[in-house]
């Protein structure tokens, strides 16, 4: 943990990252100030509050933003922008005002901002940003981030991949998916694209089959660990990629979900009976089937290392 004691602030804490940082920021002793709504210390339509809390503190961390896991209707592509640019240019107003501005600002980005990667992994240098309506969500979050000139304030964009943790995310579905029987692989094929979804860069291309497609991954443990790193070193500042160099394939991922629940069958799943589910569940089909081959060159370039690289061990329920 942070040897630090200062405030910390943190915009969007009710998720699972913010719910996992709260308690164990205060439980070292740390002031927190949490900016979000319902029982959110401050509002984010109290621009003087935020602008105190930010003055003077030790380190802000953006994690605002509607989930992604919902149906790419208009109303949710604008709410999912909206959210994470207004938010974002929230803090960098509140930073650039303040007497004390704090020496680091770490914002959540997504490992989803590069392209579907089968042939090599890809890294904050020789990454390939893709394209669709989720790459371009991501660009201009990170875009957010970058727009203000904040001298004094050290930023950093976090790719987190996908976040394994019990108090959340993806990991408590895929396990009850797993129990009743449909925990087998996605296996990827051909859907019909309305002309609407391939306009609004939604509709997912086949990009791989039989469940091969990458899947990066990080405990959230881990990430917790990360932002230490970060907010205790002088460097990196920029793009950070937040994920194992551990990364598995969909089939073994979902495999070894299934072992840690003891389910002994797992059904897999063809495109078309994902897109049936997702419609079910109201989400997307590209959370599963995208292939997000992501490594943290950046991280451990300075020194990180992760402490959860053992996928087996990272999905058995807690």
């Amino acid at each position: 943990m942070t040897a630090r004691s200062g405030r910390v602030v943190i915009g969007g804490a009710s998720g699972l990252i913010g719910s996992f940082l709260v308690p164990r920021y205060r439980a070292a002793g740390r002031e927190v100030v949490t900016i979000g709504r319902g029982r959110a210390d401050l509002h984010w339509d109290d621009a003087a509050g935020i602008a105190r809390a930010v003055d003077g503190a030790d380190l802000v961390i953006g994690l605002a933003g509607k989930s992604v896991s919902c149906r790419y209707t208009p109303a949710n592509r604008a709410e999912i922008l909206r959210s994470r640019i207004e938010t974002t240019a929230a803090l960098a107003d509140a930073i650039a005002a303040a007497d004390a501005p704090p020496p680091v600002w770490l914002n959540s980005s997504t490992a989803t901002i590069y392209r579907h990667a089968m042939d090599r992994p890809q890294t904050e240098s020789t990454g390939e940003l893709g394209t669709g309506f989720s790459v371009d969500i991501a660009r201009a979050w990170e875009r957010a981030l970058f727009a203000r000139d904040l001298p004094g304030t050290r930023r950093v964009a976090l790719r987190t991949a996908i976040v394994l943790g019990s108090g959340g995310g993806v990991l408590p579905m895929l396990q009850r998916l797993a129990r009743v029987g449909l925990g087998g692989a996605n296996h990827d094929g051909w859907w019909p694209s309305p002309r609407g979804r391939v306009a609004a860069g939604t509709a997912h291309r086949p990009g791989s089959r039989r469940g091969e497609q990458h899947l990066s991954w990080v405990r959230i443990e881990d990430v917790a660990r990360a932002i230490d790193f970060l907010e205790e070193h002088d460097d990196p500042s920029g793009p950070v990629n937040i994920a194992t160099p551990t990364p598995s394939v969909n089939h073994e991922f979902m495999r070894l979900v299934r072992r840690g629940v003891g389910a002994r069958v797992g059904v897999p799943m063809p495109r078309w009976m994902s897109e049936l589910g997702a419609i079910m569940l109201r989400t997307e089909t590209e959370l599963v089937l995208k292939s997000r081959w992501v490594l943290p060159e950046r991280l451990e370039a300075a020194g990180f290392r992760f402490a959860h690289t053992d996928l087996a061990t990272a999905v058995r329920p807690m």
